[in-house]
């Protein structure tokens, strides 16, 4: 007893410490970020591990909430990502019930279909020549419609429907309920967990996303946040390339600060959302935890 006692304690101590040092990883990286954020040009500018603000101040949250462009940026992103999660949650949601349905027609056909779909891409230039030809460079719409679909959500969704009881769809049939009635009722409601798990990492996806913006989209009006911090990245070094002596420091730990600023903005967003949607993770787990 006593030597399981030892083994016990060992275990704990072994156990926390790695924890803590997990749990270091990842805030100091953070902790490092938001305060070179709150710290003038000259902290910023500075190498090595900054744990208080040098010199603080707002300015770099001030320059970059008063650009003008900022403002249209966060907005598109926030549209772009609200608009982009909800319409893939209900595409993928009304392909996976139609394919977790046994009787449907040509069913291993869209599943072949739908697989390849998850190894086999067209490629940049055949994507991008699609893109054109469906008149989407330029317009909003590059964000919402090529994102539609995933199969691999797709999947997801299906094998949860499937665990649901086919007798709740039995009943609800002999009540005269539609196919889309029982979707929306029955189906819908059971499967909150699943659907708020895709629609948050949909949603973190679309909201990082700027590869879509750089490479469809030309019109500065329609950038999102992280485009402009690439830009910020980007004029960050040509300054850097440009400049010499202490111009050049000065110039990059004021767009340092600046681009930390940014990062921070549209950091503070998914930690708002991703607590809200956790408990659907909780609930899942739970509802999968026990079969009776």
């Amino acid at each position: 007893m006593h030597k399981k006692r030892k083994e016990n304690r060992a275990f704990n101590i072994i156990n926390t410490t790695l924890l803590i040092i997990f749990a270091l990883i990842i805030v100091v990286p953070i902790w490092n970020i938001v305060v070179s954020s709150l710290s003038a040009s000259a902290g910023t500018g500075s190498s090595g591990l900054v744990l208080i603000p040098k010199d603080f101040t707002f300015e770099n949250y001030k320059k970059v909430l008063t650009d003008e462009s900022i403002p249209r940026a966060l907005l598109i992103s926030v549209l772009k990502t609200v608009i982009g999660a909800f319409t893939h949650v209900i595409f993928c949601a009304v392909f996976a019930y139609a394919l977790s349905k046994q009787k449907l027609a040509g069913r291993s056909i869209y599943t072949m279909m739908g697989v390849i779909t998850m190894y086999f891409s067209g490629g940049m230039i055949p994507t991008y020549l699609l893109i054109k030809s469906l008149g989407l460079l330029d317009t909003f719409w590059v964000y919402i419609i090529p994102a539609l679909f995933s199969y691999y959500d797709v999947v997801i969704l299906m094998n949860f429907f499937r665990d649901i009881p086919p007798s709740l769809e039995e009943s609800a049939k002999i009540d005269g309920a539609s196919e889309f009635t029982i979707f929306r009722k029955i189906y819908v409601p059971l499967s909150k967990p699943a659907l708020a798990t895709i629609l948050l990492f949909n949603g973190v996806a679309q909201w990082n996303d700027f590869m879509t913006t750089k490479l469809y989209v030309t019109n500065e009006k329609l950038y999102p946040l992280q485009m402009k911090i690439y830009e910020i990245i980007v004029q960050s070094n040509m300054n850097a390339m440009s400049n010499s002596g202490s111009t050049d420091a000065i110039i990059e730990s004021s767009t340092k600060g600046v681009q930390l600023a940014t990062i921070v903005i549209t950091t503070i967003p998914i930690l708002i959302i991703y607590p809200l949607l956790q408990k659907h993770f909780m609930g899942g787990m739970m509802a999968g935890a026990v079969k009776e």
